[in-house]
């Protein structure tokens, strides 16, 4: 590709997981006048609307493909975007590109989130590539401070926010999860790896079980990036499907970092958290 070629020129592949995020971001770039390519990840993308864009395949472990289907698009940006599990490295469909890069693939493994999306960029950046976060071609997905819908968190809302995000500040150094909820001053959980989605299932069966000391309507889901993290892979996200899990789970609403968490469809998080009656919070952070 040209150097000479503007920004808005250039493509973009986005490599899309699970959830809304990648179609949010590829219609956010879009607006923006730039030219949009999917580079789905089988298993994880959603196959219905990924058709409304042009697009590839790959199953997780074949960089080599990513790669070619990069490049045969014209393409030097990568975004990282949309939900993922972790998967056992031993359970990856790898290609050749892949099987080269496994010593390193098994170092950066080793370790956290963190350590692992650090050396997918460095991986990427060896190819000649360029990895952006999904705020950085789409600024506007990123949550305004203050509330989403017709709710606000009251009083002793803001004080479990303000424990939460103690608690997230202190645990950064382990590499561990984005969120955790507090209720009435009370830790009920922390993400790990099972993730935002798996965490608040988690709470409302142990309310339906009697184990959970508060009443419903008590409690915030609070989501921050870590400290010192690398913001171009894996920034916070909240959407539709996190209001309805934070209403099944009970709890009053949801707090994130305002300009560092990125909003899907935040008309429809309005919707279902003014139905759920539950509320979402922008939260500026003191500088």
């Amino acid at each position: 590709m040209s150097e000479s070629r503007s920004e808005s020129e250039a493509p973009l592949a986005i490599i899309a997981g699970g959830g809304s995020l990648p179609f949010a971001v590829a219609d956010a770039a879009m607006r923006r006048g730039r030219r949009v390519v999917l580079i789905a990840l089988r298993g994880w993308a959603d196959a219905a609307a990924v058709q409304r864009y042009p697009h590839h395949w790959i199953a997780l472990g074949q960089g080599g493909q990513l790669i070619r289907h990069a490049r045969a698009e014209g393409v030097r940006d990568l975004v990282f975007v949309g939900s993922l599990v972790r998967p056992p490295i031993r359970s990856l469909r790898i290609d050749w590109t892949t099987l080269r890069l496994l010593p390193t693939l098994y170092r950066i493994y080793r370790g956290g989130d963190d350590r692992l999306l650090s050396g997918v960029i460095g991986l990427f950046g060896q190819h000649g590539f360029r990895v952006l976060g999904a705020h950085e071609v789409a600024p506007e997905i990123l949550i305004a401070p203050g509330k989403i819908g017709a709710h606000a968190p009251a009083p002793r809302d803001l004080a479990d926010v303000a424990r939460a995000l103690a608690l997230l500040r202190a645990i950064a150094p382990f590499d561990v999860g984005q969120g955790a909820v507090v209720a009435d001053h009370q830790v009920l959980a922390i993400e790990a790896a099972d993730g935002t989605d798996n965490m608040l299932a988690h709470i409302a069966a142990l309310r339906e079980r009697g184990r959970i000391p508060t009443a419903r309507g008590v409690g915030v889901l609070v989501k921050a990036p870590k400290a010192g993290q690398d913001r171009r892979i894996d920034m916070p996200a909240i959407g539709p499907t996190t209001v309805e899990a934070v209403a099944r789970a009970g709890l009053a609403g949801i707090a994130v970092v305002a300009g560092s968490t990125i909003i899907a469809e935040p008309l429809d998080v309005a919707r279902a958290a003014d139905a759920a009656g539950v509320f979402v919070y922008g939260v500026e952070l003191a500088t």
